[in-house]
């Protein structure tokens, strides 16, 4: 039976890698979670005359440097100044040089997120009217291309590396205390944290290139090094290098100090080494939570601990199942995984799924914000794909659960007794077959030595009557004689005998020394067959029952389960989530179904947040002609999702600091759902104003918006 489980076993194994890897390998490059709302002047827009700056603005906090936002004219050439300004966190802006002709023009932009992916795009406007450009306006791949690739793979590993860490010694902790003493279970543990520091050091040496240039060979660039550990996810992959040095204190004293204590005395060690373990553990979790989606949106200073405790669930079920799946199939035959220790780890493995159910709810909501992100969002789509993997493996799980009531009852102490019967009879039988072997066994060495000492007395005389054959010496002979004479006394004149005819033949001495070295390791010769005979017998005894078999092939499938469900996972961490991805496509399409303006018409699209319930929205203020002297002004007030709705209230100033004129206050009226307007508003002056409105949600909460256009 052995013979056919371990193929399959690792056929199945390779095959859950590979789709894994697959998975990994079609996730692309990493998505932006930090999506562009609005642009100033918009994409596709026509200006009369050239804006003095170029305004971004995402939905949530980026981080910049002097190349983040470039501005090219139609030839490809760079007309902004390369100092990016920021105005809250969210929106920057880079100034242009004077005097720009006509023509389309370029504005390309690679940042990196608040959790910590890079996001990169482009788009173009025009001044007077649209030209040919040798600039290509496609959006650009962050994170993309061979590091990109290289980057996602260490984040899987990493993933990897942490659950079977901390899963594996929360298994032997709490479920198996004898296992630290078995050497798989210690290769898997050990495993998990070479695999965990291999890939923290590989993405700390990758983050520079992944996040910028993309190239591979910036990955050994110290100065972008240097530049990635004053970063909060370079400081975050720092410490988790610094808590993986006291996390190999616990693993050494785990598979040392502990494994050697008595039973008595490792219950008082395994309280301290369980507090620890679990500081350690909540620790190496917290610098993920620390620096990726948790971190930012809604409700930070609750989501971070949430995602600390779903990570610990996830990997002390994922570990622990590795942990017992290793020691289902390759653990020594002496040293079985007991039912006792099976039914603990169920126990353990149900706590963590109730703890994943309730912070994977919470985190999804977060994430999405709406029922309909689940179909119509990337994140929302794999979050399904997620939420089917953990009903498959709760399935399995309680198929497991099943198999290991049966083996526990095959182990109750009735059948315990019995077997242990059995055991000592069969032992029995072959303590009087061995018996009887030895007996006769005796008997034969018996007579060999009687013969072996009229040999050796026959050969001692002939050795006397004549010359020494070897040494020719006449005092060998007498040796000899002597030797014989004492071997005719008995066993030692025997032993005697032998070495002086060894002396008086010339190799006698050399034929007997074989002799007892080959008897000795033909000795260790069969104590090793009878040991690995032993072990077989053990082995077949313990696989032949069908309550292991089964519980073996159920962990075999939900560790299956659970390494595609890690892919997922990882996947999910660097795509976009859904309520951003919304946001940014009700934006989108807002800019999309607003009219192209007339010569002059200004259109101007500001996201708003009150913080209040209901209280997010996009405000558009159209300007035409958007010269010097009376305009039309209409606004209009959508939710994230398209659809008009009203305010209390909504006001709009116009500044232009450069004359230091302003602000000057419009009152538009209202027309219709989300549509207010005011004619005649006069502007004295033309350039660069400042538009600022003010929305009101409710009766404390309002929030002012404000972006600049070109007028007059």
């Amino acid at each position: 039976m052995t013979q056919t489980i371990a193929p399959r076993f690792r056929t199945l194994v390779l095959l859950l890698l590979a789709a894994a890897c697959a998975l990994l390998a079609g996730a692309g490059p990493a998505s932006a979670h930090a999506a562009l709302t609005g642009s100033d002047p918009q994409q596709g827009a026509v200006v009369d005359r050239a804006p003095a700056q170029v305004s971004l603005t995402f939905s949530e906090s980026v981080s910049v440097d002097d190349d983040s936002l470039r501005v090219l004219d139609p030839k490809g050439k760079r007309v902004d100044d390369g100092s990016p300004s920021g105005t809250g966190g969210t929106t920057y802006s880079v100034k242009l040089h004077t005097g720009l002709p006509d023509g389309t023009y370029t504005v390309t932009y690679q940042v990196v997120s608040a959790d910590s992916h890079p996001v990169a795009g482009a788009y173009t406007f025009s001044v007077g009217a649209p030209s040919d450009t040798s600039v290509s306006a496609s959006v650009q791949e962050a994170g993309g291309g061979f590091v990109g690739a290289l980057y996602g793979f260490g984040r899987y590993v990493s993933y990897a590396g942490f659950a079977v860490l901390v899963g594996g010694a929360a298994f032997v902790l709490a479920c198996w205390p004898r296992g630290s003493g078995v050497r798989v279970v210690q290769r898997v543990v050990v495993s998990g944290w070479l695999a965990l520091t291999a890939a923290t050091l590989m993405l700390l040496l990758l983050r520079g290139s992944y996040t910028g240039s993309g190239k591979a060979g910036d990955i050994v660039d110290l100065n972008l090094l240097g530049e990635v550990l004053q970063t909060k996810t370079g400081a975050a992959l720092v410490s988790r290098l610094l808590l993986l040095a006291a996390a190999a204190l616990f693993v050494a004293v785990l598979f040392g100090a502990y494994d050697k204590r008595e039973d008595e005395e490792k219950r008082d060690l395994t309280f301290g080494l369980a507090v620890g373990g679990a500081v350690v553990a909540s620790g190496l979790a917290a610098t993920w939570a620390m620096s990726e989606h948790a971190s930012v949106g809604l409700q930070a200073g609750l989501a971070m601990p949430a995602d600390i405790v779903h990570l610990l669930a996830v990997a002390t079920w994922f570990g622990g199942l590795t942990a017992l799946l290793v020691a289902l199939y390759r653990g020594p035959a002496d040293t079985p995984v007991p039912a006792v220790a099976v039914r603990r780890f169920s126990r353990v493995a149900f706590g963590s799924v109730v703890a994943l159910v309730v912070t994977g709810t919470y985190q999804s909501w977060r994430q999405l914000g709406s029922w309909t992100a689940f179909t119509e969002t990337q994140y929302g789509q794999l979050l399904l794909v997620k939420i089917g993997l953990v009903a498959v493996l709760v399935g399995i799980a309680y198929l497991s659960r099943r198999w290991t009531a049966q083996l526990a009852g095959a182990a109750s102490p009735g059948v315990v007794r019995q077997r242990e019967q059995g055991e000592k009879h069969e032992k029995g039988q072959k303590g009087e077959k061995a018996e009887k072997e030895r007996v006769g066994a005796s008997s034969g060495r018996g007579n060999g030595k009687a013969k072996g000492s009229e040999k050796a007395t026959g050969s001692g005389k002939a050795a006397a009557s004549g010359k020494a054959a070897a040494s020719g010496k006449a005092t060998g002979g007498s040796k000899g004689s002597g030797g014989a004479k004492e071997a005719g006394a008995g066993a030692k004149g025997t032993g005697t005998g032998a070495k002086a005819g060894g002396k008086g033949a010339g190799g006698g001495k050399g034929a007997g020394s074989a002799n007892g070295s080959g008897g000795s390791q033909r000795a260790a010769q069969l104590a090793r067959q009878r040991a690995a005979v032993d072990a077989a017998r053990q082995k077949r005894q313990r696989d032949a029952d069908p309550n292991r078999f089964g519980l073996r092939r159920s962990v075999l499938a939900e560790a299956g389960v659970a390494v595609v469900l890690l892919a997922v996972t990882t996947v999910l961490t660097q795509t976009e989530p859904g309520r951003t991805e919304q946001e940014a496509k009700a934006t989108g399409a807002s800019s999309a179904t607003t009219p192209a303006p007339s010569t002059g018409a200004v259109t101007l699209d500001m996201p708003f947040d009150t913080g209040s319930q209901n209280g997010k929205g996009v405000v558009r203020v159209e300007l035409d002609p958007a010269r010097v002297g009376a305009n039309e002004m209409h606004l209009y007030v959508e939710r994230p999702d398209g659809t008009a709705f009203d305010l209390p209230e909504v006001k709009v100033a116009l500044t232009q600091e450069a004359k230091d004129i302003g602000p000057l206050p419009v009152a538009p009226d209202h027309i219709t759902t989300g549509h207010w307007s005011a004619s005649g508003v006069q502007i004295p002056i033309g350039g660069d104003w400042e538009v600022s409105v003010t929305v009101r949600t409710s009766d404390i909460d309002q929030v002012t918006v404000s972006k600049n256009a070109q007028i007059g």
